[in-house]
């Protein structure tokens, strides 16, 4: 464990140096104030619209709707976070000659692996819970409207990210820095459309765009965790607002049941026998 977190800290300290979180910092700061006048001029057109009619309230649809956008965002983010602090996490530090003089006893190729997954996971995790948070208060500082759901949501997105950086570092032992890149926001892409396709899907009838989409999603865990997220912050809304808000591109959500959590501990742990059997087979 000492050694986990000995290189956890080099990880951090080398994004600090490279002024990683400073950028990450500003450009949050923009989404948030551009989040922000997006839901105050919203709250002005439902303001101005009055109640709602044919049971439906503009407060609830609004609200809910501009959450699922920032999730869509805050997801995006993340994955661009959780991309760039593992992109060199091995075969790009290898290649320039700074992994030999760490791969020594006692410090294994394992715990060099399972470091910069803590220091990369745990600040994705933190950013995402906190730039989720973030948009919940700022809804509810112009909009009337809470989640139905908020801690377990949060929870779902965090986890979705640590499971893109997982996947962007096991990439790395594999791939060049450039490639795996590529590779990853592709699959990311992937996941995304999955989700999509569930939605038209849906809207269409018709079961095979629905199974395909589950099948990619099910492949593509974090597009599940993200999926139930955006169906929990809704879970108890029903009615006419339930149907105005399953019309929106962030409100259709798929639920994936008690059985998504246990697999993804399982798909996680199967990247990282994967990663380390091909870390260990690598010549440094």
């Amino acid at each position: 464990m000492r050694g986990v977190g000995i290189v956890a800290g080099f990880a951090l300290r080398e994004s600090v140096r490279r002024r990683v979180f400073v950028v990450v910092a500003l450009l949050t700061v923009a989404f948030l104030g551009l989040y922000g006048l997006g839901v105050w001029r919203v709250s002005r057109e439902v303001d101005e619209f009055g109640p709602g009619a044919q049971g439906v309230d503009g407060e609830i649809v609004a609200g809910a709707t501009l959450l699922g956008l920032s999730m869509f965002a805050t997801l995006f983010l993340g994955a661009i976070l959780a991309v760039f602090l593992t992109l060199n996490a091995v075969r790009g530090d290898a290649e320039r000659g700074l992994l030999q003089p760490m791969i020594v006893r006692p410090l294994g190729r394992g715990t060099l692996l399972a470091g910069r997954y803590v220091a990369a996971a745990g600040v994705c995790v933190v950013y995402t819970l906190f730039v989720f948070i973030a948009s919940v208060i700022i809804t509810n500082g112009f909009i009337d409207w809470w989640p139905d759901r908020t801690i377990v949501p949060a929870i779902e997105m965090a986890v979705a990210v640590a499971v893109i950086a997982a996947l962007a570092l096991g990439g790395s032992v594999l791939l060049s820095s450039t490639a795996n890149g590529i590779a990853i926001f592709m699959l990311f892409g992937a996941g995304l459309t999955a989700g999509l396709l569930g939605q038209i899907g849906e809207a269409l009838n018709s079961d095979t765009l629905e199974d395909v989409s589950r099948t990619a999603s099910w492949i593509l865990p974090f597009e599940a965790l993200y999926q139930t997220a955006l169906s929990e912050i809704t879970a108890d809304t029903i009615g006419f607002n339930r149907f105005a808000i399953d019309l929106g591109p962030f409100g259709g959500a798929q639920e994936f049941g008690a059985l998504l959590w246990p697999y993804t501990v399982v798909y996680l742990a199967a990247i990282a026998a994967v990663a380390l059997w091909a870390f260990k087979r690598r010549d440094l």
